[in-house]
């Protein structure tokens, strides 16, 4: 699994489709110019079920940019990629935190396909 890149996002920005959606489309530039390879086997996508991200402008986004979109089972909090330390700017490179997250974040998903959508923990 690779990370491309990280943004912050400016305080009391309000976060809509539109603006949602091109922040997908500059997902896919990054990817094109620092994994070119990538495109060409496929993106997989994951989100969570916010309003704003299933817009239809932002899902039009997604299947105009060629990502798979993951689907994100309704309620789960315990499946956010947040949990899972995803974000390895904010992690020294000694710390394993994220590899561990990582690995942590397959492991959940797969006990969430085979509790077929029940709640997950640890």
């Amino acid at each position: 699994m690779d990370l491309i890149g990280d943004r912050a996002v400016i305080h009391q920005l309000t976060i809509n489709g539109q603006y949602y959606a091109s922040l997908v489309r500059q997902l896919r530039e990054k990817i094109k110019e620092k994994r070119r390879g990538m495109l060409r086997r496929g993106v997989l996508f994951h989100q969570d079920n916010a309003p704003v991200y299933k817009s239809v402008v932002a899902m039009a986004a997604i299947h105009e940019c060629g990502f798979k979109l993951m689907q994100h089972p309704p309620y789960s909090p315990d499946l956010a990629p947040s949990d899972f330390h995803l974000f390895p700017k904010h992690e020294t490179e000694q710390d394993k935190t994220y590899e561990n997250g990582i690995k942590a974040l397959q492991r959940r998903w797969k006990k969430c396909v085979d509790l077929q959508g029940d709640y997950v923990e640890n």
